[in-house]
């Protein structure tokens, strides 16, 4: 283990119910203890041993919340609490940093220092929910121990001086640690465990009292020495569902998913310039005090601040009355009635969407109050509060569905294979995730469906789910041919220039500049402002009448403070708002007004007589929503304005990342890089592991021995992501092929086969899903079907089939919860040099694109959602597209190993293994070897290394 840091962890010992320590702060999102500051996601233990009752509490970027532990009560182990976010005071108690385990835990039962067995549940952590077999046992698989887990098995069995002992094992990104200690413990049902319990305690008796007799006694039980050995299922014809299966023994590998988020409220935004003191005094608070420099409010208590502030500035007075008589004056009183009014809207945003950032625009020196000199002071600032695109509840049931499709298509076993793969540590999942809210949740939701999750998202999103911003955020790498794209596509809609650098074919409509614009565009521009300004009027009328009614009640003083927890939302519409004629979700007619009043200017300027087609992405969006979500509003017009805006939105979205081909080749490459080369990274692991296992089979059938009992506590696995030899392309490189699958945060943790009841233990599958927005699903999808036309691979035929190309082409939009996957197959019957040893299936959603205005369905008004395309494929019935093809193709857009992030070196371990030493340690650590073969190739491995490595038990009970 190399000498692993010990969790932080810190104690708070109170004498008294509630007792004040001066040396305990609680903040939002942490507490401090002796000055060491704990951030959520944080534990809670009671000191008391024997009190159970542990908690989680989660931060507010999260939803907040906090999820209590307990011993099993029928079916359940654990409950969220999301109104919970202060600690408890009544006791004395642990305080020790959350370990995300990717939900499960591990049982460990020792038998003296050289014997360990090992079991996986379901952690409680995730949803509480105790699975059981038919008895009303709790499911546990074995699994397989490494190196270091076992010596921390030996050092917990001497050091608590108990042969027979059983921990409790965290694995948290690649490291092990002991969380509890349980003493005389015993495996619950497995059969194989007592008779190597009943072999290895008849020899530790033997070796007190009678050494003579030991050594003459066989290591096995008598009657088990004839027993037959059960033949393993061997590998059968999976098939894609898609596309047929070109081998009969091939088998999935790898699952790459990339994914956008589901439905959500439009987003906004709002600017004003303030001079106020209060505001300004507001930004020095959570500055500094520095007053050049910007602020960003993001909490609950720093957004309540300015509630409060803005509440005493708002006028009471309404717009058009003499109070408000200059027009500066009204539109300034507006902004600040709306900024007011998106803060009270408290379901409206949570920690995850919400940001208000403060600019100082201007200073002036003045006296210091000590009279000590000057000191400057702001002025005036620029306050941009950003609200809006939540995800809302029908985008939280259309990932859980889309979880659920995944399971039961994407899988072998029709839906319950991948649960049980999952739970035998046969399937290796990781989940990434944007930092944008919206993703998050989509994200959580989808786990929640894929693994047949209960319960709340929080828990689920804390413990699943990784965030990677530089992988899956963000467009600043493109901004300037974004740019570029945009102001081309302008020229060709008001110029109707679509002609100019016109290389298409009626074969191929793709190649042309602006393909899928209407030809008809500049014509629809004006009857996009008048139907926008039409529906905007009905909207002013409902907010006024609403305006009104808050201006008589004066009741802004009893709105209720601000409310994370029902940012996360309800998973089912809001039926008493609707049956009030309100808006759905937390909008209310004010904020809704703000909305279309915004997209009414931005999009035509009436002094200038100029339109900004950039916004008519922003406008259909609206519709859509509305059209979706409130369409029991009735607003005259919002049907045609809706199809003018799909017209338009249709041909102005795709061509924003790239007026032709080239430039989309040029933008896709340059936003979705990283994400580029962590697929190939995904892709490369997975196959070298799989080859890599089929050899080492290989190798023990040709060289099968008698085992004994101690072989079964031999076999262990490690990563293996970078095996040197001749097929290895230039792709794989000394570095780590994968940013967080090294050898220190990602070790691959199998199923044993030789406890297991599993028919197909060879049987392994990799999971990789990356939820992100528009932007990479745009980029991605444009490199993968015009990386041929890059001139480092003229003459390559695209990846994707020209039914593909013209089904893309076809395709109005990739929408909410669209995805693009990858899956690898194993064609076991090939030799495994042959580059048709592996195959990549490609296919794509189109997501939610169905019109509001195409579905009759009753459903579709009850729930508001609307259904997931089902997949459409990329390439031909039949072809086989190669890992070595894929490779080929990505490689020049792909961000190359060696620039991701090195793995770091773990403490106590003076350098990596010699390359000849990480392929004889992977040799051993992959397959169970027999005893004699595994010992002279760890031998051998540590003779390479140059020298041992020390081990140590970090665990706390």
């Amino acid at each position: 283990m190399f000498g692993i840091p010990i969790p932080r962890y810190a104690l708070v010992n109170r004498e008294f119910p509630n007792q004040e320590l001066d040396y305990f702060i609680e903040g939002e999102d942490f507490v401090e203890v002796h000055g060491n500051r704990f951030w959520k996601p944080f534990v809670e233990k009671p000191v008391d041993g024997d009190n159970h009752s542990i908690m989680i509490y989660y931060p507010s970027s999260a939803g907040g919340g906090m999820k209590e532990l307990f011993r099993k009560v029928g079916n359940r182990s654990s409950e969220f609490h999301p109104e919970v976010r202060r600690v408890r005071r009544e006791g004395s108690y642990i305080y020790e940093e959350f370990m995300p385990t990717g939900g499960t835990d591990v049982k460990v039962y020792t038998v003296g220092p050289e014997y360990a067995h090992a079991e996986a549940r379901k952690s409680p952590v995730v949803d509480g929910v105790v699975m059981r077999n038919h008895d009303g046992k709790e499911v546990r698989y074995p699994v397989l121990l490494t190196p270091g887990e076992k010596q921390i098995a030996r050092d917990v069995c001497l050091a608590f001086r108990q042969a027979v002992c059983g921990f409790d094992l965290l694995r948290c990104e690649g490291r092990s640690y002991v969380c509890d200690v349980n003493g005389w413990s015993f495996v619950k049902n497995s059969y194989k465990y007592y008779d190597d319990a009943a072999c290895v305690l008849r020899k530790m008796f033997l070796d007190a009292k009678a050494p003579h007799l030991s050594s003459t006694i066989p290591p096995t039980l008598p009657w088990k020495v004839s027993e037959p050995v059960q033949p393993l299922e061997g590998l059968t014809r999976q098939g894609s569902g898609i596309i047929g299966a070109f081998g009969q023994a091939e088998e999935l590998r790898c699952v790459i998913a990339v994914i956008r988020h589901g439905d959500r409220t439009p987003k906004q935004k709002v600017k004003l310039k303030v001079t106020e003191e209060k505001l300004l005094n507001l930004m020095l608070k959570y500055n500094g005090g520095r007053p050049r420099t910007e602020t960003k409010l993001k909490s609950a208590v720093q957004l309540q601040d300015l509630l409060d502030a803005t509440r005493i500035l708002v006028p009471r007075t309404r717009p058009g009355r003499e109070s408000d008589s200059e027009a500066e004056d009204i539109e300034h009183a507006e902004k600040l009635r709306q900024v007011k009014a998106v803060l009270e809207e408290g379901g409206h945003f949570s920690g995850i969407y919400r940001k208000v950032q403060l600019k100082p625009l201007k200073w002036v020196k003045v006296p210091k109050i000590n009279g000590d000199g000057e000191e400057e002071r702001p002025t005036e600032a620029l306050m941009v509060l950003k609200y809006g695109g939540v995800l809302t509840h029908a985008g939280r049931k259309q990932a859980e569905e889309l979880g659920r499709y995944f399971r039961n298509n994407m899988y072998p076993g029709e839906g319950t294979g991948l649960l049980r793969l999952h739970s035998t540590y046969r399937h290796d999942l990781k989940i990434y995730s944007s930092d944008e809210g919206r993703v998050q949740m989509s994200a959580a939701a989808f786990a929640k469906g894929l693994l047949d999750l209960e319960g709340q998202l929080t828990p689920i999103l804390v413990s699943l789910v990784s965030k990677d911003s530089s992988m899956l955020d963000g467009l600043d790498n493109a901004s300037i041919e974004i740019k570029e794209a945009k102001a081309r596509l302008s020229e060709i809609i008001t110029l109707g220039t679509k002609a100019v650098h016109n290389i298409g074919s009626p074969e191929q409509p793709w190649m042309v500049d602006g393909a899928g614009l209407p030809p008809n565009a500049s014509e629809l521009l004006p009857k996009l402002a008048k139907l926008t300004k039409k529906v905007t009027e009905q909207v002013r009328i409902l907010a006024k009448d609403e305006d009104e009614e808050l201006a008589e009640t004066s009741a802004y003083d009893v709105i209720p403070p601000y409310d994370q927890a029902k940012a996360l939302g309800k998973t089912n519409i809001d039926v008493d708002r609707i049956a009030a004629g309100l808006p759905c979700g937390s909008e209310g007619f004010l904020l809704m007004f703000a909305r279309w009043r915004k997209l009414e200017r931005d999009f035509y300027n009436e002094r200038k007589g100029r339109f900004d087609i950039t916004q008519i992405p922003d406008v259909y969006d609206s519709c859509k929503y509305d059209l979706l979500h409130n369409a029991h509003l009735n607003l005259e017009g919002l049907d045609e304005l809706f199809k003018v805006a799909q017209l338009l939105a249709d041909g102005v979205i795709p061509n924003e990342y790239g007026i032709n081909p080239k430039q989309k080749l040029k933008i896709g490459s340059k936003i979705a890089r990283r994400l580029l080369g962590k697929i190939l990274i995904d892709l490369r692991n997975t196959s070298d592991e799989a080859i890599s296992v089929a050899e080492l089979k290989s190798n023990q059938e040709s060289n099968s021995a008698s085992s004994t009992v101690k072989d079964d506590t031999d076999y262990q696995s490690k990563p293996h992501s970078k095996i040197e030899g001749s097929r290895r392309t230039s792709f794989t490189s000394d570095v780590s092929m994968d940013q967080d699958d090294d050898e220190d945060k990602e070790t691959k943790y199998r199923l044993d086969p030789k406890y297991a009841n599993v028919k197909t233990p060879d049987r392994h599958v990799r999971t990789r899903l990356y939820f992100t927005s528009e932007s990479h699903i745009h980029s991605l999808m444009n490199v993968l079907r015009y990386c041929n036309i890059d001139e480092s691979l003229q003459g390559e035929p695209s990846l994707v089939s020209d039914n593909g190309l013209e089904r893309l082409y076809n395709t109005r939009e990739l929408d909410y919860m669209s995805y693009i996957v990858l899956r690898m197959f194993e064609n076991t019957e090939v030799a495994l040099e042959d580059p048709k040893r592996f195959r990549i299936e490609m296919t794509f959603s189109r997501g939610a694109d169905l019109s509001p205005l195409e579905s009759t369905d009753s459903w579709l008004h009850q729930e508001h959602t609307l259904p997931i395309m089902g997949p459409e494929r990329l390439q031909e019935v039949g072809s086989c597209l190669t890992m070595e093809t894929m490779e080929k193709m990505m490689r020049p857009f792909a961000m190359p190993p060696e620039d991701f992030p090195p793995p770091s070196i773990p403490q106590g371990f003076s350098g990596y293994f010699s390359k000849s030493a990480a392929v004889l340690e992977r040799l051993v650590n992959l397959w169970p070897f027999n005893k004699h073969t595994a010992v002279a190739v760890a031998a051998a491995a540590a003779t390479a290394a140059g020298g041992g490595s020390s081990s140590t038990s970090n665990g706390k009970h």
